[in-house]
């Protein structure tokens, strides 16, 4: 017979599931496919909003948090120029000096446990900060400035472990509107989009030696390396201003290739796979292709035009059970039939509520469990069930103020995390944390 293990131990491994809390350590979420997989979440907001936890001060950008290992990390831009006045989709002509940060905050208070600062100057469009969401591996943190400043620091206090200049390094140019593809961690790699020749690089990510490089394109775009599996292959998807291409991630070699060149190269939302398919989506331009079982090839299935499929900006769309739900480039949050493309229905009410000057608006989409959390550009965190019968509203809360502004409206264009069964947003002015856990998921 066994012997039994003491009481206190058994309650101990009987509490570890429900104690464990999910990170968000990068862009999109722990496995960058935009779910938040924690439990115990509240159902609707209460009367009043959520439990706010803590803001703490921040600057400056576009850059969502990380959450990872009790420790949030967050990039911004400090500068006296006046980003408002700034702003301008027109191409940039005056140089904005500051600071490019790099802030660890405790997630439990918000307090700043250490920041990296580096003197930079920008000349971007919109010049309101870094773009891209740091990522965070193995007690590493790795972060890419608006300027192609790519960091790697120790995650627990800052000091760098190794960095590289896109532009130095790389011959780059400055995109239109910046630096803006995460970095993705694979095995010993780190995946980068710098430039136009060549546009994807892969770093050993202890070191930064450089492994491997790949493509050449007259822009890089504004996407993301993404990792899919598909004909018994890893392959990391690298779509710049003309084609989407499928590489292997060990070694760079192109797998495939496809034309696909969004108008003003905005390549921006990240490519997503559902099985054998993969949808890409840009400004004016949508592909879905059919992912070979047997090999690392792909065969289109059906391209946009105009009347039909969704053209997403900066907002990634999310797919499921035959359905693609994202915000157009009217403003307009659309379902789309995965399988032709074609619309089945469209809504303005969670992107704004009203109606929009230019008509145009973003939304960022986060399932969890049977519903979405959808923040957007005005500030409201909203809880929506998104079916092909149509968008339903839950509950909605103002969290944060738009501070920065486009085309004639105040926004607030950062995607936030969702840890700790806590969702963690900023603006330009403060990073605010509140508690999402439902009375009995506490």
């Amino acid at each position: 017979m066994k012997p039994l293990l003491p009481a206190c131990v058994t309650l101990l491994f009987l509490a570890l599931p429900g104690a464990r809390a999910d990170d968000w350590p990068q862009w999109l979420g722990p496995k960058r496919d935009s779910v938040w997989r924690e439990t115990g979440i509240i159902d609707k907001f209460p009367e009043g909003g959520p439990k706010v936890k803590w803001r703490a001060p921040v600057a400056w950008g576009y850059a969502g948090p990380a959450v990872a290992g009790g420790k949030i990390y967050v990039a911004d831009f400090v500068t006296d120029a006046d980003i408002r006045k700034l702003n301008s989709p027109a191409p940039s002509s005056k140089k904005v000096s500051g600071t490019e940060r790099v802030l660890c905050l405790d997630a439990a208070t918000g307090k700043e446990l250490w920041k990296r600062e580096d003197a930079t100057a920008y000349q971007v469009s919109y010049p309101g900060g870094p773009r891209c969401t740091p990522t965070v591996h193995d007690g590493k943190v790795y972060t890419l400035g608006a300027e192609g400043r790519l960091l790697c620091l120790d995650a627990a206090s800052g000091k760098e472990v190794w960095a590289k200049d896109f532009k130095k390094d790389y011959a780059a140019k400055t995109p239109f509107w910046g630096f803006s593809g995460h970095p993705l961690v694979e095995g010993d790699k780190l995946i980068c989009v710098v430039g136009g020749d060549p546009v994807a690089v892969a770093f050993d990510r202890n070191t930064g030696k450089e492994l491997w490089k790949a493509l050449t394109a007259k822009e890089p775009g504004y996407c993301p390396p993404t990792l899919i599996e598909a004909g018994g292959k890893k392959q990391v998807v690298i779509w710049h201003a003309t084609s989407i291409n499928g590489l292997d991630p060990e070694t760079g070699k192109v797998y495939w290739s496809v034309p696909l060149d969004p108008n003003f190269a905005m390549a921006i939302a990240t490519p997503r796979q559902v099985g054998d398919t993969l949808f890409a989506t840009g400004y004016g331009k949508a592909v879905l292709l059919d992912l070979a079982k047997d090999k690392p090839e792909v065969k289109e299935v059906w391209r946009g035009k105009p009347s039909t499929a969704l053209y997403a900006i900066n907002a990634t769309p999310f797919v499921e059970d035959g359905m693609i739900y994202g915000v157009d480039q009217p403003g307009q949050l659309r379902g789309v039939k995965l399988e032709t493309g074609e619309r089945v229905w469209d809504t303005s009410d969670p992107v704004s509520g009203t109606k929009r000057p230019q008509g145009s608006g973003t939304a960022f989409l986060v399932k969890n469990g049977d519903r979405f959390f959808l923040f957007n550009e005005t500030g409201n965190l909203i809880i929506a069930r998104l079916t092909a019968k149509g968008y339903e509203e839950v509950s909605r809360w103002k969290m944060l103020e738009p501070t920065n502004n486009a085309f004639g409206r105040d926004v607030v264009w950062s995607h936030p995390a969702f840890a700790d069964k806590c969702v963690f947003a900023r603006n330009d002015k403060e990073i605010v944390c509140a508690s999402l856990a439902s009375e009995g998921g506490k």
